[in-house]
Formats: structure tokens, C-alpha cells, sequence
């Protein structure tokens, strides 16, 4: 599983989490810093106020575990997709701390999406629709032109190819 981590992708990743906390960023490891859920949890309530109304902190793992449970729900509610989000297990018993990461991060570009959310931002800026409209007459145009991906009859084939007929090899000519 270490070999799917990215040390750059989690220290960015830590940054901006520290960024938006206001807070200096801990000389811990990735994992560790995050594990009990509570840092995750504040980042939320940055970027949406009042989304995690309880922030359990103590030892006792089935509260850690709710954190982490409230902060995928709240980030899915956030925008982030489904297929972003992490399994409590994935952080908690750092299973897959990959996956925690690029959670992070596709968090860090939905706030892009919220207008009221004003900075930091991680990672790029989504790709916005960018819709076009064709008149009847250029469709039409258009079924008259002969596109490169058709390819060409020039160059190279396949003529004087058999299938299936033996290889001749030969020598001295």
C-alpha cells in the first residue's frame, strides 16, 4: 500500500488543511495527524460552517470513528463524489492512506465549486461546461468533409498479406 502514497500529494495536503485551520502544520506523520478525525472534522467546519456539529475527542475509538463517519458524510454533502470519499477503516487503521489523501484533495478542488468559500484552494480548478450550439445548415455542412480519422489509402497495407498461408524465407536471393 506504500507504494501508491505520494509524500508530496499528503504534505500538500497537510498544508492546506493547516492553511485553512490557521494553524502550524504538526511535525507528525500523515496518517497519525489525521487518524482520530478531529482535525478532518474542524476542516469541515471551515469550509462549511456548523456542517459537524459534535467533534468527539477523547480515546474511546467508536467516537474517533464517528468523527471520521461525519466528515465523509459532510464532505459528500459538500459535492464531493461518492467515489472520492474513504472508508473510516482506510484512515483509522490506516489501511489506505492513498485513498485518504486523494480524499483531501478532491475536497480541496470542490471549494472552487462554493462562491462563499474565498481560500486557500488545493489542487486545480475543475473543468466548467463549455456548451456549443450548431446551426441546421453547419450539421449538414459538416456530413460533406471526409475528417483525418477516416485515414487515407496512401502508404502502407496489408495487400499481398495471406492469412493463414505459410512463411517462406528466402535465403541467397
Amino acid at each position: 500500500m506504500a507504494g501508491k502514497r505520494d509524500p508530496q500529494m499528503e504534505k500538500d495536503a497537510l498544508e492546506w488543511i493547516f492553511q485553512v485551520l490557521g494553524e502550524p502544520v504538526p511535525s507528525d506523520e500523515f496518517g497519525n495527524i489525521l487518524k482520530d478525525g478531529q482535525v478532518l472534522c474542524r476542516l469541515m467546519n471551515k469550509l462549511s460552517p456548523g456542517a459537524i456539529a459534535k467533534i468527539n475527542s477523547g480515546s474511546i475509538q467508536f467516537k474517533l470513528m464517528e468523527n471520521l463517519n461525519n466528515f465523509s458524510s459532510s464532505a459528500r454533502a459538500y459535492g464531493v463524489s461518492i467515489q472520492d470519499l474513504f472508508q473510516t477503516a482506510d484512515l483509522f487503521e490506516k489501511k489506505d492512506l492513498a485513498v485518504v489523501c486523494n480524499m483531501i484533495h478532491a475536497l480541496g478542488r470542490q471549494t472552487y465549486v462554493h462562491p462563499e468559500w474565498q481560500g486557500p484552494y488545493l489542487g486545480p480548478r475543475p473543468a466548467e461546461e463549455n456548451k456549443r450550439e450548431f446551426t441546421d445548415e453547419q450539421l449538414a455542412a459538416s456530413k460533406n468533409v471526409i475528417g483525418l480519422q477516416a485515414g487515407t489509402n496512401k502508404g502502407a497495407s496489408q495487400a499481398g498479406m495471406n492469412e493463414g498461408a505459410q512463411r517462406r524465407v528466402i535465403i541467397g536471393k
